[in-house]
């Protein structure tokens, strides 16, 4: 099925039919927005364990349950399918079900691997269907309006991006800090940064004093095509939970302070000027070259959405127009080139490592 035969079909005006893969951590959350928005009928829950899949539904639920994956690929009144199953097992489903000519959504990260991930956007493309990573915090209302700030100009040129992702949080057996909590920062850098602003290199330090066999706390720093900076501190062992992102511009300067409902984005028109060398006379000495402003802080109204529906509904816009998703397969292949890339100078001692994207 391609982009357009859910337009020509016979259900072309009604709901979008849409199953949920793995009924686990996340997939709840999945069943939850898919059955609140009117655009997608939820028709199946599949899980390996269906006495799981059924708890989750609830007893009074018309939504079928299944532990076999090929059960709900033949249903054609299927045409989307939402993964949320282990990292490790994203490439099978999302590949069967692309195969099968379903629409695919798929649970951060994209895949295990860069390589696996781009086999997953090359079959979506040759096949015409919309691939879409759920980078959930993209579609966040702070998120969105952060985009538009920088997207607009309203910051100015962009000089760096700090952000700090720390809680006391579940050490995982799997992957490492990086791979856990860097995924949601990475994938907000990708959808706020202006087209002409990539990414081109990445260095990474961790340390593991606990001793848990990977990295529990881990600094990323990624060079930008422009001479910008933006680093990552993700940590498993704070005390204490802290979300925040400072986004640095020449004219303005954003916080996005992510537990701080009442105030969740300021604006500062402070900042450090450097005034060109003509401006002033030979005389004067090099510091003249700097001056300081202190303008004022404005916070921006945002509308309380939850991010899920937006991403949900952004999913089938998707499918409906065929024009890409804000957070489509590309977007999560370039998430896991920086991934991979920070893994491997983690293991050369914060070495500096190239991006395949980033040219």
């Amino acid at each position: 099925m391609g982009q357009n035969d859910v337009q020509d079909n016979g259900r072309a005006r009604g709901p979008l039919g849409v199953a949920v893969v793995g009924a686990g951590y996340w997939g709840p959350n999945l069943v939850r927005n898919f059955q609140a928005c009117d655009r997608f009928r939820l028709r199946w829950l599949c899980d390996l364990d269906e006495a799981r899949a059924r708890r989750v539904l609830g007893g009074y639920s018309t939504v079928q349950t299944t532990a076999d994956l090929g059960e709900v690929l033949a249903d054609p009144e299927v045409d989307a399918v939402a993964v949320a199953t282990p990292a490790g097992t994203h490439l099978d489903v999302a590949l069967a079900a692309l195969r099968a000519g379903k629409h695919v959504l798929v649970e951060k990260p994209l895949a295990a691997t860069y390589a696996d991930g781009l086999r997953l956007v090359e079959e979506a493309e040759q096949r015409g269907l919309t691939l879409m990573c759920d980078h959930t915090y993209c579609y966040t209302p702070a998120v969105g309006r952060i985009r538009e700030l920088v997207l607009g100009g309203e910051l100015g040129e962009l000089h760096y991006v700090d952000s700090v992702r720390i809680n006391l949080g579940l050490v995982q057996k799997d992957i490492d800090v990086l791979w856990d909590l860097a995924p949601h920062d990475l994938s907000i850098l990708d959808v706020i940064l202006p087209e002409h602003v990539r990414p081109v290199a990445v260095a990474a330090h961790g340390a593991d004093p606990i001793g848990a066999g990977q990295a529990c706390v881990a600094y990323l720093t990624l060079q930008l095509s422009t001479g910008a900076i933006a680093h990552v501190h993700v940590n498993w062992l704070s005390p204490t939970k802290v979300r925040t992102t400072m986004v640095g511009g020449a004219k303005r300067t954003l916080v996005w302070d992510d537990l701080n409902p009442g105030q969740r984005v300021a604006v500062f028109d402070r900042g450090v000027d450097l005034a060109a060398p003509q401006e002033i006379g030979a005389e004067e000495r090099r510091d003249m070259l700097i001056s300081y402003r202190s303008g004022d802080m404005v916070a921006p109204a945002l509308a309380e959405r939850e991010a899920l529906r937006s991403m949900v509904e952004e999913f089938a816009e998707a499918i409906t127009t065929g024009r890409p998703p804000l957070t489509d397969g590309r977007s999560g292949l370039r998430v896991l080139d920086i991934l991979e890339a920070a893994s491997r100078s983690l293991a050369y001692h914060g070495a500096v490592v190239g991006l395949r994207t980033g040219h």
